[in-house]
């Protein structure tokens, strides 16, 4: 999961760097605007695929018991997907309908704002597809299947850089051309999911005879997923807020954020893929009462999250000028893009953790904990990024973020702390009864 995360990190670099070829630094700031529409994406299929692929990995868990459940994993698969692709098309749908003034909400200033409404309306277009994309990994690792994940994550980055070079350098659609290309290539994405899932998965089903909006399978999927919601939404604010402030410093600062965000993000998305990759089997785990397993698992992922942080984030720490330096030539925006860079890889320290936390609460169906995890980051950054552009300018809007992820980690650890005994004795009361004895004997976590 981490090498196919990566590989899209990776992407949108090289995808700075197409637009970045053009010389134009309204058109990077133009992808940069375009930001919280990822997060708009996550919003949406993450309240179906997170949701739903933790209820599927607990129920496999808990059909090792009951085979009765593999029918309730047909409902669950059905309703993520359709749920997303609906909730998607009606999303889309209202953002084209709106596209002038959400582009100014967005931030675009008169010079940028051309060049982010082509890129804010293509991408409205693909929001179905893009959330169907998100939704639909997210289930084929609920059972798993982390190669198949990863091999549609890397096709759909191949596709990507191919559809950048035939409408970007070709073509000369601009971000236009770049929007279309991450639409297509998610296309391409979803074919292959689609095609894995229905015919080579045992227990899933795609078909819409299966779709149900039943409380039994409504309740649990959203208790997850609106923490994902919330989440993905509060990003969108961060965003939001970032974008407005930054405008103010110009066109190159906010240049120097977005591709400096990017580079920082190769870490990142490898912890995330740790992070995320893990859900599935914690919630199997969870499921079937497999306490060892558990254990070992929170671990070996706490141990991978350290390495990633040390040797990844160490190395473009490291050698953070000359990276920048291949994005841009003016002096100003590489000193500004290498502080910004800085908070970021610092931030990486917590948020690997924090994010292992978050993914423990959501795979253990510990809804309260895992909302107030997702709203902590955006709840804390808005007065935090206030107050500090405020009072040290530039500087405090830079560092603002990274001093939110440490306080959100001491919230995670709090938390953790608070709900420990509550999750040792759910684990015990999924533990079937011929295995009681050897988990009582096993260690603690």
């Amino acid at each position: 999961m981490a090498a196919g995360v990566s590989v899209g990190a990776v992407y949108n670099i090289i995808n700075a760097g197409f637009v970045g070829s053009l010389h134009d630094s309204a058109l990077l700031a133009a992808i940069t605007f375009g930001l919280p529409l990822l997060g708009l994406v996550m919003a949406v299929g993450g309240v179906f695929g997170v949701g739903g692929g933790a209820l599927v990995s607990r129920l496999l868990g808990a059909a090792e018991h009951d085979p009765a459940k593999t029918a309730d994993i047909k409902r669950v698969s059905s309703f993520a997907l359709w749920g997303s692709v609906v909730t998607g098309v009606v999303v889309g749908g209202l953002g084209l309908l709106l596209l002038d003034p959400l582009v100014r909400l967005l931030g675009a200033d008169a010079a940028s704002a051309p060049a982010t409404s082509a890129y804010v309306a293509v991408m409205l277009a693909f929001v179905p597809v893009l959330a169907a994309m998100f939704c639909l990994e997210q289930l084929v690792r609920a059972q798993g299947a982390a190669k198949q994940s990863m091999i549609g994550l890397i096709a759909s980055t191949v596709g990507n850089l191919v559809f950048d070079v035939l409408f970007i350098l070709v073509l000369g659609w601009g971000v236009a051309g770049a929007a279309l290309a991450v639409g297509l290539a998610n296309l391409l994405a979803v074919g292959y999911y689609a095609w894995f899932l229905q015919r080579r998965s045992e227990h899933m089903s795609l078909a819409p005879r299966w779709f149900t909006l039943s409380p039994a399978i409504l309740k649990p999927v959203f208790g997850v997923g609106v923490g994902e919601l919330l989440q993905s939404s509060f990003l969108i604010v961060t965003a939001l807020v970032m974008n407005n402030l930054a405008i103010a410093y110009g066109d190159g600062t906010l240049a120097a954020m977005g591709v400096g965000l990017r580079i920082a993000q190769l870490p990142e998305f490898l912890v995330m893929g740790v992070t995320i990759g893990i859900l599935p089997l914690l919630a199997y785990s969870f499921g079937k009462g497999d306490r060892m397993r558990l254990n070992a698992s929170l671990r070996a992922a706490a141990l991978a999250i350290g390495a990633i942080v040390l040797v990844f984030s160490g190395t473009v720490f490291l050698f953070r000028e000359q990276v920048f330096g291949l994005f841009s030539s003016d002096s100003s925006v590489i000193a500004v893009g290498v502080l910004i860079l800085t908070a970021q890889l610092v931030a990486t320290v917590v948020n690997g953790f924090t994010g292992l936390f978050t993914t423990l609460f959501q795979a253990a169906g510990r809804s309260v904990a895992a909302i107030t995890m997702s709203m902590a980051q955006g709840v804390l950054f808005i007065p935090i990024v206030v107050v500090a552009n405020l009072w040290f300018g530039l500087p405090g809007l830079i560092w603002a973020m990274t001093i939110t992820e440490v306080v959100v980690f001491a919230t995670g650890v709090v938390l953790y702390l608070a709900t420990r005994r509550g999750l040792a004795r759910d684990l015990a009361a999924g533990t079937p009864a011929r295995a009681e004895a050897a988990l009582e004997a096993a260690p603690a976590a």
